[in-house]
């Protein structure tokens, strides 16, 4: 095995996240461990977190089993219970090196002088050699929606200052990353907490100003009713801001939406939309979206399947709404489980089809296309792209778009 595996569940955020505690561990000189690295969004990430465990001890006997993110920082008692694991850390611990020099009795000098772990530069996202990175401009999350229990795990929103993140992007950049993504727990709460409070839009356009030789932004998850007007002027004007943008929607109906305590109406949500298309016809929207909410019913869910249409959703996350002991949601009368099941089975096919719809009417344009891999690539819509022939990974190449093929484009270079 090698010297530490990590084994990540949940978002993005956990998986940036992950690259920062492999640098860690090793700044630590841990040798042999395994770290699973659990997310609390659901129970059903929580059970295969503990498969993991499970089976991490019984495929690596002798390596030291380190548990953390989410569900370890909530119920660290939970996994210190188990007989495999040998260290629970917090969503804060596990990101420093001292946490893990522990476990080995000859940890560097730096980590035993109580020096700070180096700065971590392999925020890449895996598979896509170094093409596309992620960078981290916000934690946690000031709000309180009734099923959502990450902001007791991860704290009030907190946002790393413009001067860093120009700094990080222009390491990122240096390394040989062609697009950068964003990322945070609540990413249009950016800057609230910051002295001169700069929006997430004002931050994205001066990135983008400090740092020419950035090919490529995209952002992950947006509040539709909190993005900021520099963010909208962007998406009209700055073609390196990547037309794409993912809403954290949650549910179409208004008084689920006020039951699960969100900021934004079904008439905002559709606003959002019609405006991104609006000021950028190429552009591609996705949004998460949960099936079986408490108190749901048929006429409450179809508001949330026609969603899908009317803000012409393309890429969708579903979550089967899954009750998390301590939020209110949990206390409200639930759905029963099939037909909880049946309702996300239904969004997914929505999904699937208008996912379909959008990628066949790019059929006959072109695109700037980063290429991951061979013959793998990703399109300035977010698509997944196919094409002929080896071109290096980084490259950046319009292509024509030919045909859908197993769900991505087959894009052809010009």
């Amino acid at each position: 095995m090698p010297a530490v595996e990590i084994v990540t569940f949940g978002c993005r955020l956990n998986a940036l996240e992950s690259e920062t505690i492999r640098s860690a561990a090793d700044a630590a000189g841990i040798d042999g461990a395994v770290v699973v690295n659990t997310c609390a969004v659901t129970a059903e990430a929580e059970r295969q977190a503990r498969q993991a465990i499970r089976r991490a001890r019984r495929d690596h006997p002798e390596a030291r089993i380190i548990v953390t993110g989410c569900a370890a920082t909530l119920a660290p008692e939970r996994y210190r219970a188990l007989a495999e694991v040998d260290l629970v850390l917090d969503n804060r611990e596990k990101l420093r090196a001292e946490s893990y020099a522990g476990l080995d009795p000859h940890p560097p000098a730096a980590v035993a002088a109580g020096l700070p772990s180096p700065a971590i530069r392999e925020r890449v996202e895996a598979g896509e050699g170094r093409a596309r990175a992620y960078l981290q401009v916000q934690q946690g999350c000031d709000h309180r929606c009734t099923f959502c229990i990450i902001p007791y795990a991860r704290g009030p929103s907190r946002s790393v200052t413009p001067e860093s993140i120009v700094a990080e992007a222009r390491l990122l950049v240096a390394g040989g990353a062609r697009e950068i993504v964003l990322t945070g727990v609540d990413l249009t709460a950016y800057g609230a907490d910051l002295p001169d409070r700069p929006t997430l839009g004002a931050m994205a356009r001066d990135l983008l100003a400090a740092v020419p030789e950035l090919t490529r932004l995209r952002l992950s998850s947006l509040d539709p009713a909190e993005i900021d007007e520099a963010l909208w002027g962007l998406l009209a004007d700055e073609p390196r801001l990547m037309p794409h943008l993912h809403f954290s929607l949650q549910a179409g109906d208004d008084l689920i939406l006020k039951r699960m305590k969100r900021r934004h109406t079904r008439a905002q949500a559709i606003a959002a939309a019609t405006r991104a298309r609006a000021l950028r016809p190429s552009v591609a929207l996705g949004a998460d979206l949960i099936a079986g909410f408490p108190t749901e019913d048929e006429a409450m869910f179809r508001r949330s399947l026609d969603l899908v249409a009317e803000c012409g959703l393309a890429f969708l996350h579903v979550f089967p709404y899954s009750p998390r002991p301590g939020t209110p949601a949990s206390r409200m009368p639930a759905v029963d489980p099939p037909v909880v099941r049946e309702r996300a089975a239904r969004l997914r096919a929505a999904g699937e089809a208008a996912l379909a719809a959008d990628l066949a009417r790019r059929i006959g344009g072109t695109e700037e296309v980063l290429v991951e891999r061979t013959g793998r690539g990703r399109a300035e819509c977010y698509a997944a792209v196919r094409f002929p022939g080896a071109l290096p990974a980084g490259t950046v190449r319009r292509m024509r778009f030919a045909a859908v093929e197993r769900g991505a484009l087959l894009g052809i270079p010009m």
